[in-house]
């Protein structure tokens, strides 16, 4: 059991590291590409790669009601609604009030893991997640401007409360590996956009498809950062606990912040060290004391 729960916080780590990462090649592209645009282009890239290795995979498909309708949810609340409120409430912000609101996600996963879960509060985790939250600051500051900030602000606490929840909702699956539920809350996403793609098509056919950088961001956000990272994290989330698994989500700061000083020459500060210190300490904390993690990998089964 100790061996699942260390797989799984490496899945939710790598998934976070590369959702870190996806920061700086949206900052490459988000100029070419319009972010609602841009969300949808990366489903449909996703879809192309998880049903691929849907089908080298050999995985067995069925039909489980109380399951797809879960998984509809999932893809409402968590793969549309939530992107979207991120990406309009950081336009109306920044992206430092976005990485300080959305760093809130650990505190509404332990309130949801508690309501929908009835996994146990304890003071452990929420002192975890205020030493998370706090590191976040540390690294980002606190700085509230924008067009129109109290809209963006929320908008992006929307884009917490709707992530937190797909991410509870996950664990009740029960019958759908973690590669099927990617895939079909994918498609409830695609198809739910595709709607507001229709009515603005010279956004689209404005995209020079040929560009490298273009190919490269839509092959990174749409093969590595959605497909890979929402596989890994889905199955992450079934062997670590909704209260536990939040605080991982806070890795992306770091590495957003670090690989922005790396490749776009963007200052570090002494805050960065301490916040990613406080951020790491944090996991550490919530996952090394975390009994429910235990009774999360044995309902997880064999089916992941």
């Amino acid at each position: 059991m100790k061996s699942k729960r260390v797989l799984g916080s490496i899945e939710l780590s790598i998934a976070a590291i590369i959702w870190g990462a996806m920061f700086v090649v949206v900052k490459i592209i988000v100029d070419e590409v319009h972010p609602i645009q841009l969300v949808w282009l990366e489903y449909l890239v996703s879809l192309v790669f998880l049903i691929g290795y849907s089908v080298i995979k050999g995985e067995k498909w069925h039909i489980n009601w109380r399951d797809l309708k879960l998984i509809f949810w999932i893809g409402i609340i968590g793969n549309t609604i939530s992107l979207v409120a991120q990406e309009m409430g950081t336009g109306l912000s920044n992206a430092q009030t976005g990485s300080v609101i959305t760093s809130t996600i650990p505190a509404f996963m332990i309130i949801f893991g508690w309501l929908i879960l009835k996994e146990r509060l304890d003071k452990v985790k929420i002192f975890s997640v205020i030493i998370a939250i706090l590191g976040v600051v540390m690294i980002v500051g606190l700085k509230m401007s924008g067009s129109n900030v109290i809209l963006g602000v929320m908008l992006l606490v929307l884009t917490a409360i709707t992530w937190a929840l797909m991410s509870v909702l996950v664990k009740k699956v029960k019958t759908y590996s973690s590669l099927q539920i990617t895939i079909m809350s994918t498609v409830v996403a695609v198809v739910t956009l595709t709607p507001f793609i229709l009515s603005d098509t010279s956004s689209l056919t404005s995209i020079n498809f040929l560009d490298p950088k273009v190919i490269f961001s839509l092959l990174y956000i749409g093969a590595v950062s959605t497909a890979v990272a929402y596989v890994m994290w889905n199955k992450g989330l079934k062997v670590i606990s909704a209260s536990s698994s939040g605080l991982f989500y806070l890795i992306q700061p770091i590495v957003g912040s670090f690989l922005g000083w790396l490749l776009l020459g963007e200052q570090i500060s002494v805050g960065f060290v301490i916040g990613s210190a406080m951020i790491l300490a944090s996991v550490w904390i919530s996952v090394k004391f975390d009994g429910s993690s235990e009774e999360a990998i044995v309902s997880a089964g064999s089916g992941i």
